[in-house]
């Protein structure tokens, strides 16, 4: 039976492995834009590697025994000694080969790891632009505090200049990923996560957050920016010069759960709240404030759309 479908099998599994391989070409984390982003891609080619290593040896050693040991005309069962009960030589490989395995992937993912922590190794003579990062549901929010600037759901940097991003949340836990620069970091309200990151090459890179926060977190993405260090610095200026201030009002209304377009600001919210201290409590605050609650289900709900539904369905009754 095996025989009649192993031809259908072989090209089942042939469609499926080009598939997979075509589909590489296009997945952000095997394209890096920058140093932490090869580190992972490489990190990530390994474990491929050695995995496939592995399954290659045990399909190897399968057909060896099927091959052996199948029932055949010729075959003598003096050869075969099925009772392989205490014997200690097999029991040493067999434990000693998941031993070497777990060794082989976890030094270099530890390696790697201890590395994300620090500046690029290329850039760590310059002095870290420091960028704090906040997610609100359901957008991005950036404060250069040594610039004075803020902006929402996009961020320049300069290329080949190592970025810190203090990365933190208003309320959900989110995270924070650009694939084709680095790795991915979480926010929580009430405390900050550090992630290095440097952009080797000018483009406009994809950001999100990773993190399921919602019905709107699909559409809580953001354009990772990465400008030339001229063009940097000539944004900056115009920035401090010509953006609106950030008002409190306005920042209010940031804290309500729905999407926005991109903004720009000359000052930052980080004199309004801290939410790397606040854990939550002002979002919470806000929302409140402008008659927002959350459901049983999580759901957010505003009391004054269903307030102004009622009495318009109330107005339809009388006429």
């Amino acid at each position: 039976m095996f025989k009649k479908f192993k031809p259908l099998i072989s090209v089942v599994m042939g469609l499926l492995f080009l598939m997979v391989l075509s589909g590489c070409s296009e997945l952000a984390v095997f394209d890096p834009k920058g140093p932490n982003a090869e580190t992972l891609r490489d990190l990530i080619m390994y474990s491929i590697y050695f995995m496939l290593f592995i399954m290659i040896v045990v399909y190897v050693l399968f057909t060896f025994v099927i091959v052996k040991f199948r029932d055949r005309k010729n075959f003598n069962e003096k050869d075969h000694e099925p009772n392989i009960h205490g014997s200690t030589k097999l029991e040493i490989i067999w434990t000693l080969i998941p031993i070497v395995i777990i060794i082989a992937l976890s030094i270099p993912t530890v390696n790697a790891l201890y590395e994300l922590e620090q500046p690029p190794k290329e850039t760590a003579h310059k002095e870290p632009i420091v960028i704090h990062a906040t997610s609100a549901d359901w957008k991005w929010i950036f404060s250069y505090p040594e610039e004075d600037i803020e902006t929402i759901n996009y961020v320049n940097v300069p290329e080949d200049h190592p970025v810190l991003f203090k990365i933190t949340s208003a309320d959900s836990m989110s995270s924070f990923w650009v694939p084709q620069i680095g790795g991915q970091e979480y926010g929580m309200p009430g405390m900050v996560n550090d992630l290095y990151l440097q952009a080797d090459e000018p483009g406009i890179y994809d950001g999100m957050n990773s993190n399921f926060t919602g019905e709107g977190m699909t559409h809580q993405k953001f354009n990772f920016v990465a400008l030339e260090e001229d063009e940097y610095q000539n944004w900056v200026k115009e920035t401090q010069e010509n953006a609106p201030e950030l008002t409190e009002e306005t920042y209010e209304k940031l804290m309500l759960p729905e999407t926005v377009e991109e903004m720009t600001f000359s000052n930052t919210h980080l004199d309004i709240v801290d939410h790397g201290v606040d854990s939550g409590e002002y979002a919470m605050k806000i929302r409140e404030k402008y008659g927002i609650e959350v459901g049983v289900q999580g759901e957010e709900e505003n009391d004054q759309e269903e307030s102004d539904s009622t009495d318009e369905s109330n107005s339809h009754q009388h006429h």
